[in-house]
């Protein structure tokens, strides 16, 4: 269903300091992608479906999972809503990683609107890698464009020092939002990953740990950068 070595492999998990209520978790990863309303499935040349329609009986959304996860914090339940989406690359004409990619990102509207089983409780922080960066890169920008602009949610626009300081030649976003340092005859720097609490909370902080070249903190990633991968730790402080 997705990338990996073994099942798990590349999985989720969220640490939490607060009890998870987990009699109200729902797990929507076994959703059919052409389940999804409005699904955008690739097709072949000729307009059949791609690989097969026999594959797309079986095809889930989720290239890993997305999570509703309501946490017993002191102030009152707090929704968490966690994705990691396919890679919008290694594929062939018909795009099927980058469509993946857009739907999976395009489900947490679909829910907020009802389209997939009850709405989810706010507060609520959406959170997780799209894969998906609204400027540059490969991928889809339009499903990505619409989650940062959809008004039921807040984008802290968190930045690092770091990611400003290698900006990509030719780059159309702004750098210092990126959240990935892939190779620049490659992916290039690109913004992915993403922590957008629901309108109704109040971002105090946000920020991206990608110190600046002379910064101490540097070294914790390593002499190239990529101690803990090329992705970077993307965080957010709110209150309600």
């Amino acid at each position: 269903m997705g990338y990996g070595r073994f099942s798990g492999d590349g999985g989720l998990a969220i640490l939490s300091r607060w009890p998870v209520d987990t009699g109200a978790v729902r797990d929507l990863s076994t959703l059919l992608w052409r389940d999804l309303p409005g699904a955008m499935l690739p097709v072949r040349d000729d307009g059949t479906p791609f690989p097969s329609d026999a594959a797309q009986a079986a095809q889930r959304l989720s290239s890993t999972g997305h999570w509703i996860v309501p946490v017993l914090a002191p102030d009152g339940p707090l929704t968490l809503m966690v994705w990691s989406a396919t890679p919008p690359v290694f594929d062939g004409p018909e795009d099927a990683n980058g469509l993946r990619a857009a739907d999976e990102a395009r489900l947490w509207q679909v829910l907020l609107d009802g389209g997939v089983g009850p709405v989810p409780d706010a507060p609520f922080v959406l959170m997780g890698n799209a894969n998906l960066d609204p400027a540059d890169g490969e991928g889809p920008r339009d499903a990505i464009r619409a989650l940062l602009s959809d008004p039921r949610l807040r984008d802290p626009r968190p930045q690092g020092a770091g990611a400003a300081a290698v900006a990509d030649p030719g780059q159309t976003g702004d750098p210092a939002l990126d959240t990935a340092d892939w190779p620049d005859d490659g992916p290039g720097n690109l913004r992915v990953t993403y922590v957008l609490p629901s309108a109704d909370l109040t971002v105090t902080a946000a920020g991206t740990f990608w110190p600046a070249p002379d910064d101490a903190d540097a070294a914790l990633l390593g002499d190239d950068g990529l101690a803990a991968g090329p992705h970077r730790l993307v965080w957010a402080d709110i209150a309600r």
